[in-house]
């Protein structure tokens, strides 16, 4: 059976299976995304609550606020981006996301398959988990946006999130976290016995977190279709042009080996640093790493010295240092454009939303739940907050710690707060900077994410603490 179409002489025989499978893509295409239902939802409940509740002045007020804030934080993370993005682009011209991802193809081949091994975005990808483990909050964001351009050159119908994007920003939202510095250094200033007592805890939850993650992107994206594949050439040559192009992007004919007495120069200062830190290990400058304090020097020193590491990775490759990451920069400034009207969005939605008092009434419906499966009162605010507000959430956190720095409740919302992740701003942030209007399973999946971090957060504190 052929369906034949003519215009203009022009005779097209268009069999029946490929006519079933254009019109199911036309379905799934012209489906508004689950963001979209979220997002509408969240402005029509906060509106109606805050007629019942009287706070129209207060909805009124944080609309402009919100927005307001929105594009104050994006301006504040040009900044940011423009400087890891160009130390990327030194990392990219050097080679080293080739060779870190010829290192892991075994295993990242596997959960990305339809991302070639030696392909940029790939080693990217690595990059951004790496950063995130290591709780580099400041450079994994970037690292994050460079992998999700790398992936957009792998999309064949731009504007549409990939599986490869989607199963990204679920393992984003799942928050793969080693080390909660952050948190530690929380508890450590307000005097908790032991600050790092979250460790074990948090990875656990995070561990459960991201597992679930996977296998919920994986589960939606059999239901959800793949329409990266659907446009004029397949996403084979996607692929295999865009690989082309960064392949010859990272070609050698660019790079200027350092001399002798560079080299000698710069191994003199790293020399020096080495020596320094021996001395002030010797002079008590530096904690022992079993003591509370150990952590906050860490992460003191750890994003100057990833820094460091990453532009001497260049120098001793011969990158032209400068030039590199100054020509990486820009794309800061053009992302953080990129993604203003996205966080207005998303941030007015959830201002309305908590200011309006919808928070505290779902707060409300949900609490026989809550109560049934053990979760402290005071702490389910900040799990409802979490996947909308990390500042929010993290004010929630300090200001339990700091009340009382050695209770359950202070033990589960640290661990909450180191393995769980801003869902509705991240996916905000990472799709926004490369125009991602339709967001297939990403959010599902990441709201799945969220949840298990709850859940077993919960469950190992009160294994421990409880």
């Amino acid at each position: 059976m052929c369906s034949t179409a003519r215009g203009r002489g022009i005779s097209l025989h268009i069999p029946k299976g490929l006519r079933l499978t254009l019109y199911a893509e036309h379905i799934m295409n012209s489906k508004p995304s689950a963001i979209n239902i979220i997002w509408l939802s969240m402005v029509l409940i906060a509106v109606v609550t805050a007629a019942y509740r009287g706070a129209m002045a207060q909805v009124s007020a944080v609309i402009f606020d919100s927005a307001k804030n929105a594009v104050t934080l994006a301006i504040g993370l040009i900044g940011p981006m423009a400087l890891w993005l160009g130390v990327m682009k030194v990392v990219e011209a050097g080679g080293m996301l080739n060779l870190i991802g010829k290192a892991l193809r075994p295993v990242m081949g596997r959960l990305f398959p339809d991302v070639p091994a030696q392909h940029p975005a790939m080693s990217a990808i690595i990059m951004n988990l790496a950063a995130n483990v290591l709780g580099l909050g400041n450079a994994a964001t970037p690292m994050g946006i460079k992998a999700m351009q790398e992936l957009d050159k792998l999309n064949a119908e731009k504007g549409t999130a990939t599986n490869a994007m989607c199963l990204f920003l679920a393992i984003n939202t799942s928050s793969v976290t080693l080390l909660p510095l952050g948190v530690i250094t929380v508890r450590a200033s307000a005097g908790a016995a032991n600050p790092a007592a979250i460790f074990i805890p948090t990875l656990f939850a995070t561990a459960c977190s991201t597992v679930v993650a996977i296998i919920a992107a994986k589960l939606l994206a059999r239901t959800s279709a793949d329409t990266s594949r659907a446009a004029g050439h397949t996403a084979a040559e996607c692929i295999d042009t865009a690989a082309a192009d960064d392949t010859a992007a990272q070609g050698g004919d660019d790079l200027h080996p350092p001399s002798m007495v560079q080299k000698i120069f710069v191994w003199a200062l790293i020399a020096a640093f080495i020596v320094a830190i021996i001395l002030r290990i010797s002079r008590g400058g530096i904690p022992v790493p079993s003591s509370p304090a150990f952590m906050t020097a860490f992460s003191n020193w750890i994003i100057p010295c990833v820094m460091c590491a990453l532009l001497l990775f260049g120098f001793f490759r011969g990158v032209k240092m400068y030039e590199t990451l100054t020509e990486g920069a820009k794309e800061g400034f053009q992302v953080a454009i990129r993604i203003i009207p996205f966080m207005v969005a998303v941030f007015t939605a959830i201002g309305m939303f908590r200011e309006s008092g919808a928070l505290d009434l779902l707060a409300f419906l949900v609490k026989p739940f809550t109560s049934l499966i053990g979760m402290p009162a005071d702490a389910l605010p900040m799990a409802l907050v979490r996947p909308l507000s990390g500042s929010g959430a993290f004010g929630y956190m300090a200001e339990i710690v700091a009340r009382s720095p050695d209770s359950f409740l202070s033990y589960y919302v640290s661990t909450l707060q180191g393995s769980t992740e801003t869902t509705f701003y991240v996916l905000a942030v990472y799709f926004g900077s490369i125009g991602i209007r339709k967001t297939r399973h990403a959010l599902a999946a990441g709201l799945c994410a969220d949840a298990a971090g709850i859940l077993a957060a919960l469950f190992i504190c009160r294994l421990l603490y409880g």
